[in-house]
């Protein structure tokens, strides 16, 4: 029997014709979802087997290989490179990433003419955000700068799923410090950026995770208030402390009172106390004041002066 194989160009359009279908399937079945790509979100899913490339990559391929070992031993300088222990590279041949993840640390091969290779920088960066002009909750507008801890922890997904990880990443801390702190208000912003930072560390490290950066951490540096809004609260505190101390001088001198009155009661209750007391305050001047000169009544009289004249 004669097989009937079919041509590929039948194949092809065979096998795009299922995909509609497919793809039209799920469209009418109620409560299943189409289909959608994604981005790159691991390292197997940006490889893609080396067929792929066709025809025409396998020949440049080849071509490559042989270039490689006609030019021996010259073409081992371009071939071998080399990236530090804290870097990896990413290798692309023909404009697809080369299977096996990123390279590193150490030496690495690359074809020449058909593969080509970007270098990440796996240590931890140092972002500091630029102050940003913010309207807190209860209409004050402040200045914000902050420090933004982090590093790349996917060098394959940085490179394949955003176009400049770092820049994009400053861009997003600006806007998500715009954003948390429009929901504070004053107080909690000066009181409480401890609970801010970990807020924008935990926003930042959710969008960022996609683009293969981890957010370490976030610290706010300086909040700014305005000139007139320093003054009024310079003021309201140094008010509040001349109360604070008007509340103290009063409640001394009334514990004061109080401690006399009783003195005196006592005092008028034993004479014997008066006396002693007088005695008191005379050795008091003479030893202080050698120069005045007091002359003593008898106490008789004093307690005659001090009991009220009888009717």
């Amino acid at each position: 029997m004669l097989e009937v194989t079919e041509p590929p160009n039948f194949r092809r359009a065979s096998l795009i014709s299922e995909i509609y279908s497919e793809t039209h399937t799920f469209e009418n079945v109620p409560g299943r979802k189409k289909p959608q790509f994604s981005a790159i979100t691991s390292v197997s899913d940006a490889e893609e087997p080396e067929n792929g490339v066709g025809i025409c990559g396998m020949l440049l391929t080849g071509i490559s290989w042989i270039l490689v070992i006609v030019t021996l031993p010259f073409s081992l300088c371009v071939c071998f490179k080399v990236v530090q222990e804290y870097e990896r590279a990413v290798i692309f041949r023909l404009g697809r990433l080369l299977s096996g993840g990123s390279r590193g640390p150490g030496i690495f091969f690359v074809l020449p003419c058909i593969e080509s290779y970007q270098k990440v920088d796996l240590r931890t960066i140092t972002l500091s955000v630029p102050p940003q002009e913010v309207l807190t909750k209860d209409s004050v507008t402040v200045s914000v700068d902050a420090v933004v801890y982090y590093r790349v922890s996917n060098a394959t997904v940085s490179v394949a799923n955003v176009e400049n990880a770092h820049h994009s990443t400053r861009l997003l801390a600006q806007t998500t410090l715009r954003n948390i702190l429009g929901t504070k208000n004053l107080h909690e912003i000066l009181s409480d950026r401890e609970s801010i930072s970990g807020s924008m560390q935990a926003a930042l490290d959710d969008a960022t995770e996609p683009w293969g950066i981890k957010v370490e951490r976030v610290e706010i540096k300086d909040v700014r208030l305005p000139v007139q809004l320093q003054r009024a609260m310079a003021a309201e505190a140094e008010a509040a402390r001349e109360a604070r101390a008007k509340v103290i001088a009063a409640e001394g001198e009334q514990k004061a009172s109080r401690a006399l009155r009783d003195a005196s009661n006592v005092i008028a209750d034993t004479p014997a106390a008066l006396q002693l007391r007088y005695l008191q305050t005379l050795n008091t001047i003479s030893a202080e004041k050698n120069s005045t000169i007091v002359f003593p009544l008898p106490i008789d009289i004093l307690n005659h002066i001090m009991k009220p004249k009888e009717e």
